[in-house]
């Protein structure tokens, strides 16, 4: 009679084969899983950071310009060439210049007489960039608002 020994070591390696498939497509799921993670908070952040940016700018109001300088000054950033810009670190804490994220803001043109509008635009700030190549949006918003008119 022949020994069983071989066969059940052939299954044994089969098995082993068979976990380490597995475990390898789950470890390639948390993997990716977490690189999603971080991603959605990152547009989650970006989000609130325009809203908030799009709030100063509506609630500063008049025409464009005063209105950005107004955002501006709330947000302690000064506008420059009719845009506001704010930088960020990787922690989304604000920085004098770009890092790894920044938010723009600038005046949309319309058609109707005394309706403005900003975009406000949140970018990964990607340095592999060359050129005229844009970096990623991660959030995007615009907002309107009423011009006063000094009529009365």
């Amino acid at each position: 009679m022949r020994s069983k020994a071989p066969l059940a070591l052939m299954e044994q390696m089969v098995m082993l084969l068979v976990f380490a498939l597995a475990s390898a497509l789950c470890l390639q799921a948390f993997v990716k899983s977490d690189s999603i993670s971080l991603k959605n908070g990152n547009r989650s952040r970006a989000a609130l950071e325009a809203q908030n940016v799009a709030e100063a700018i509506q609630h500063s109001g008049g025409d464009l310009e005063h209105a950005l300088a107004g955002a501006g000054e709330l947000l302690q950033v000064v506008p420059a060439e009719g845009k506001l810009q704010i930088f960020y670190d990787e922690d989304w804490n604000m920085t004098g210049e770009g890092l790894a994220y920044y938010l723009e803001a600038e005046g949309v043109p319309t058609d109707t007489p005394g309706l403005l509008k900003a975009a406000v635009q949140v970018f990964a700030n990607d340095e592999s960039l060359q050129g005229d190549a844009k970096s990623e949006v991660l959030f995007a918003i615009e907002v309107a608002w009423l011009e006063e008119d000094s009529n009365g």
